[in-house]
């Protein structure tokens, strides 16, 4: 089962309704191009996502919004839609990826960008932004799980060392 079937199968497990292959945006510019909504209990994905990974990124941040948004907020003009679309982005993050994640493909020998975005079933762009997000929320490093994430002045994990005594 690959990641996007996972997060169909954790939707239904909540009775969300995920319907794939939706027309979000119709004639729209690229600009205004919406990939995923969520209202109510209910998913729509476009149908011009044309790959399982892609779709399981924007499924995670779907799934953000039934945790985290109530009501319209489509416009972004709103802070307080703003705060939400943020909330949502920041939970799709964590359930695609998450620090724990990013320490499972450094334990794993992971060596590069793309690399990474393989081994946690993510576009290279989604693991980019992901990374400036938490960037952003942690700033230059965060200790986690007896890791060290750096984020600045380049991307880096390390492991803390353990000291046995007799």
């Amino acid at each position: 089962m690959n990641s996007y079937e996972k997060l169909l199968q954790k939707a239904s497990d909540e009775k969300i309704k995920v319907f794939e292959s939706f027309d979000l945006n119709g004639d729209c510019e690229p600009a205004e191009r919406l990939d995923g909504l969520y209202i109510d209990g209910n998913i729509a994905l476009d149908k011009n996502i044309s790959t399982d990974i892609e779709k399981s990124c924007i499924l995670a941040e779907e799934l953000g919004h039934h945790y985290t948004s109530y009501g319209n907020i489509l416009d972004l003009d709103d802070v307080q839609s703003r705060k939400q679309e943020y909330r949502a982005r920041m939970m799709g993050y964590d359930i695609k990826i998450g620090l724990s994640g990013i320490i499972c493909a450094f334990e794993r020998g992971v060596q590069s960008k793309a690399e990474m975005a393989d081994y946690l079933d993510v576009t290279e762009e989604y693991l980019t932004a992901a990374l400036d997000a938490y960037r952003k929320k942690y700033g230059k490093y965060i200790s986690f799980e007896n890791y060290t994430i750096f984020f600045e002045p380049y991307f880096a994990v390390y492991k803390a060392f353990e000291y046995f005594t007799d």
